[in-house]
């Protein structure tokens, strides 16, 4: 019987490893739609809070959706004008830019083979490769734009999933046949990743003006886009805020020498401190209920199955397929493993066995008996 049984749960696990294969399979295979369903979801999240705000000022559902689209517009573009035009600039000079890192390597090379080292041509184009960096990075916003094209569509999606915010959970009501029924779980998850991505976002935002003020101060070209790689990177988890410092502070070393490459590199740590480690955790909380290295190893799986969306949208990813874990008594199990450190209780609680604090209150209790 044992073996019937082990033999039974072996075939669930292959058929199941088998079906993953086959759903991420597809995931890749269907990227553009699914990158495109996505960033609507992600500016619908976004949208909802100031349409629930307007309807409780008694202004309809159809006119409040309306201003909030009408806005979300005006702000895309005029981000997509400043941008477009500032990216268009450094893409034309980005061959002078990459002329000019060319000469300062050979320079350093050259100061190298002074003091006594040898091969450094081999060390540096292995190790270290500005010219490359320049040229990702150019790559990166041109394939941003791309997913962006779908704009017209992307906003349509948007206002469709606004429309109905306020009737699903009649409509999920209806379905369950039960007109009062409440989904606190699914309620608190929903506002979690609300929270998160209004935060994150707003965070962003603060980080990417702090950027732009102080490169235009240190008279560093292009100032609004790299201000804007900072608010579209920093969404990145542990090392976006690397990626978005490096294009620029490779810039100032070419305008404005060392010392300029490392104020502007001191701009990039400091205001990244600030905001990653004393603002952001006072606002967010522990609400994102991931650990660490989940975070990280999510960055890496989502990033390569959905490229920079996914990259950019690691974590709720994560947190909804953590809830979606929760949601089942034989997956609950992954949802601890996705969460942060657990306590004992917390284990037992989840393994379906009674927690340490219920066995020392029954053991009290006997003894009161006796």
């Amino acid at each position: 019987m044992t073996e019937k049984s082990n033999s039974f749960r072996g075939i669930q696990i292959i058929i199941i490893a088998a079906a993953l294969v086959i759903i991420i399979a597809g995931i890749n295979l269907a990227q553009s739609v699914i990158v495109l369903f996505l960033i609507s979801v992600f500016l619908a999240l976004i949208g909802t809070p100031p349409i629930l705000w307007l309807e409780r000022k008694h202004i309809p559902s159809f006119i409040s959706v309306a201003i909030v689209v009408t806005v979300m517009v005006i702000i895309l573009v005029m981000i997509g004008a400043l941008v477009g035009i500032s990216f268009k600039s450094f893409s034309d000079a980005l061959p002078f830019y990459q002329m000019r890192i060319e000469e300062q390597i050979t320079e350093f090379e050259a100061l190298l083979t002074s003091k006594g080292i040898m091969d450094t041509d081999k060390i540096v184009l292995k190790y270290v490769n500005p010219e490359t960096i320049m040229s990702l990075t150019a790559g990166l916003l041109t394939g941003l734009s791309s997913a962006l094209s779908n704009i017209v569509l992307i906003l349509l999606t948007v206002t469709f999933i606004l429309l109905e915010t306020s009737s699903f959970p009649v409509k999920l009501r209806a379905v369950l046949g039960n007109p009062e029924a409440v989904f606190p779980r699914f309620t608190k998850f929903v506002i979690d990743i609300r929270h998160y991505l209004i935060i994150t976002t707003l965070i962003n935002l603060a980080a990417g003006i702090l950027i732009w003020a102080w490169l235009s101060i240190l008279g560093v070209k292009f100032p609004i886009l790299w201000g804007f790689l900072v608010f579209l990177l920093h969404y990145i988890p542990n090392i976006g805020s690397i990626i978005a410092a490096i294009p620029a502070v490779l810039l100032a070393l070419i305008q404005l020498g060392i010392g300029g490459a490392i104020s502007v590199a001191a701009g990039y740590l400091l205001v990244g401190f600030i905001l990653g480690n004393v603002v952001q955790p006072k606002l967010m909380g522990r609400r994102m209920g991931l650990s660490t290295l989940v975070v990280f190893l999510s960055l890496i799986f989502w990033g390569n199955l959905l490229g920079l969306v996914g990259a950019i949208l690691c974590i709720p990813l994560t947190m909804t397929l953590k809830f979606a874990f929760e949601s089942n008594e034989g997956t609950k199990w992954i949802a601890v493993l996705l969460g942060p450190e657990k306590s004992v209780e917390d284990i037992h609680s989840v393994s379906g066995n009674p927690s340490l604090r219920e066995k020392k209150k029954k053991k009290a209790y006997e003894k009161t008996e006796d």
